[in-house]
């Protein structure tokens, strides 16, 4: 018998240094669009539109891969950010809230490759009290405030 796969699948993406609570609302988010979460931790080299991260590649893939909320996550290829989408065929990708990319572009060059699936932004993150930090950018300079 051949049954048609219904699982939604998502992909979420996103460098995942020092992981925070912005973070995790942002995978739980995605999760919740489909059956099937997979994510892909930039690598470090890909990182051009911040600080590249501190930690390595594979020390984040394995903590994001820790949360609930996920159901794979792999280290992003070393030269095409779009050739893991194409080998994944995710029927949405989840977009952080907040990050950089542009839905338009990205939908674009997934029309090109032949991939279909729909683009999303996560909700976005309230802080749940004062001083609590959704930014590894902020974790890193509060550290360097209070203990450099």
């Amino acid at each position: 018998m051949n049954h048609e796969d219904t699982t939604t699948h998502v992909v979420a993406q996103g460098t995942f240094d020092l992981l925070h609570p912005g973070h995790v609302h942002y995978l739980r988010d995605a999760a919740a669009m489909g059956d099937r979460l997979t994510v892909i931790v930039a690598r470090r080299e890909n990182v051009t539109h911040k600080q590249p991260p501190i930690l390595p590649n594979r020390q984040r893939r394995d903590v994001v891969a820790a949360l609930d909320a996920v159901d794979d996550a792999r280290v992003g290829h070393p030269e095409d950010i779009f050739a893991p989408i194409e080998e994944l065929r995710p029927d949405i990708i989840a977009l952080g809230y907040d990050q950089h990319h542009d839905e338009a572009a990205i939908e674009d060059e997934l029309a090109r490759r032949g991939v279909e699936c729909s683009v999303r932004r996560a909700s976005p993150r309230d802080p749940e009290y004062d001083g609590e930090l959704l930014s590894s950018g902020r974790i890193i300079d509060r550290i360097l405030e209070e203990r450099a």
